[in-house]
C-alpha cells in the first residue's frame, strides 16, 4: 500500500493506493459542486458572475494539483466543490504521480469528457496509458460546457451515435475525432475559450493556470 500524503486543492485529510485502486479520507465538504453553481445559468435566471468565479476557481484548484505533479485523471462537474476556503477537488480513483507507474489497465474515465488522444492510447495501446494533465485540462474544458449548456460538449446524433451506442463505439469516433462539437452557445463568450482548448491538439491547450487566466477575461 502507498503511503497517505496530502494534496493540493483537496480537503484536509489522507490519500493513498493500493492494488485495487486507491482510497481518499476527507471531512464532510459544505458547498454546492461546479453542476450545481452553474444551475441558474442553465435556466437563464442570470448567476453568470458567481459561476465566471466558480470556474476560475476550479481551474486553479487543478492548476495547484498539477503543479504539485498530480494527474486528476477524472475531472467532472460533480467533482469540484465550492466551500469557504476554496475549491476542494473529488474523487481520485484515477489520480496518479506524474514520477509513479501507471495504472496496470486503464480504460478511461467519464467517456464524454475523454481527450481525443486518450480516447486513441486507450484503443491501440500499449497499456499502461500515461494519463496526462493535457487530458485533464480537456476534461476541464469539457466539465465547463456542460456546466453552462447542460448537454456534453460533442454532438453524437450528427455523427449518427445514438443513445445506447456502446462506449467501444463512442471511445473510437472521439479518437478519430469524427465527432462534431455541439452548436448550442448560450454564452457564446465563455464558450468559445473551451471550445479553443476543445478543439486543439493537446500541445496547443493551454495549462489549467492559463485557463483560468482567459476564463478571467470573460465579460459575464
Amino acid at each position: 500500500m502507498a503511503p497517505a500524503r496530502r494534496r493540493p486543492g483537496c480537503a484536509r485529510g489522507a490519500a493513498g493506493r493500493f492494488d485495487g485502486g486507491t482510497w481518499y479520507v476527507t471531512p464532510w465538504l459544505s458547498g454546492p459542486s461546479t453542476w450545481q453553481v452553474f444551475r441558474p445559468v442553465r435556466k437563464g435566471d442570470g448567476g453568470r458572475e458567481e459561476a465566471l468565479a466558480a470556474s476560475v476557481g476550479l481551474c486553479r484548484a487543478v492548476a495547484a494539483f498539477h503543479a504539485d505533479g498530480w494527474v486528476h485523471g477524472d475531472l467532472q462537474p460533480q467533482h469540484g466543490i465550492h466551500t469557504d476556503d476554496g475549491v476542494r477537488l473529488l474523487d481520485f480513483a484515477w489520480s496518479r504521480r506524474l514520477d509513479s507507474t501507471p495504472w496496470p489497465t486503464f480504460d478511461g474515465t467519464m467517456i464524454h469528457l475523454t481527450a481525443p488522444e486518450l480516447a486513441a492510447r486507450i484503443i491501440n495501446g500499449p497499456q499502461p496509458v500515461d494519463t496526462t494533465q493535457t487530458a485533464d485540462v480537456y476534461a476541464l474544458a469539457g466539465t465547463l460546457w456542460t456546466c453552462v449548456t447542460g448537454k456534453w460538449p460533442l454532438d453524437y446524433a450528427t455523427a449518427s451515435l445514438e443513445p445506447g451506442t456502446p462506449v467501444e463505439e463512442i471511445r473510437k469516433a472521439m479518437a478519430h475525432r469524427a465527432v462534431p462539437m455541439s452548436t448550442a452557445t448560450p454564452w457564446p463568450a465563455l464558450q468559445a475559450r473551451l471550445r479553443h482548448v476543445l478543439l486543439a491538439a493537446p500541445d496547443d491547450r493551454p495549462t489549467a493556470a492559463e485557463l483560468a487566466q482567459l476564463i478571467e477575461a470573460v465579460d459575464g
